[in-house]
């Protein structure tokens, strides 16, 4: 159970009524302060829209940190979120392969994008060798924009393990297919 109430469009000022178009239990409660939620959808719909990151790469990234820390909440979305960019089945089971030190079908810059986010989950930073080996592929503004992609996703993860935000049960079905290992 949410640690703060979930908040309907007639309970906000109709200047942030916007906000709770996606009808997410995440933007329901971050409207508990809404100018907060305002910046935060900045940051979210920027990365979702405007990023020249390509966006099955971007949901690859996504995915990996909420596969890595257990969100079910992130996890789920974003496999439906994902697939709306690009992203297969095939893609999210080379995800969880890679994960596990196993051998996957992945392109080699999926396979490195992967790993930078597996990096910065467990260990804060892309290790050099990684950040270079993704550079070779990318430019200085798709590599910010990747950069900034996981670390924003981490700090998601993270707000909705906090206020024990939860998931809508047309997500939790994603778990019938990927379940995650430690997740009830």
């Amino acid at each position: 159970m949410a640690r703060l109430p979930y908040l309907e469009a007639d309970q906000v000022a109709p200047e942030y009524r916007d906000m709770l178009k996606r009808n997410t239990n995440l933007h329901k409660l971050l409207v508990n302060s809404p100018d907060m939620a305002r910046a935060f959808n900045g940051v979210g719909g920027y990365i979702r829209f405007k990023s020249k990151l390509d966006p099955r790469l971007r949901e690859l990234a996504i995915l990996q940190v909420g596969w890595m820390e257990k969100s079910e909440y992130e996890f789920t979305h974003h496999v439906k979120i994902g697939k709306e960019f690009g992203v297969t089945d095939e893609d999210i089971a080379g995800l969880i392969a890679e994960t596990a030190g196993k051998p996957s079908k992945l392109e080699p810059l999926a396979k490195a994008i992967l790993k930078g986010a597996r990096e910065m989950v467990r260990q804060l930073a892309m290790s050099d060798a990684t950040f270079a080996d993704i550079k070779q592929h990318l430019s200085d503004e798709h590599m910010v924009d990747l950069v900034l992609t996981i670390a924003f996703y981490c700090g998601v993860v993270r707000v909705l393990a906090t206020m024990k935000i939860d998931n809508e049960p047309y997500y939790k079905e994603v778990l019938q297919q990927y379940p995650i290992p430690g997740v009830n």
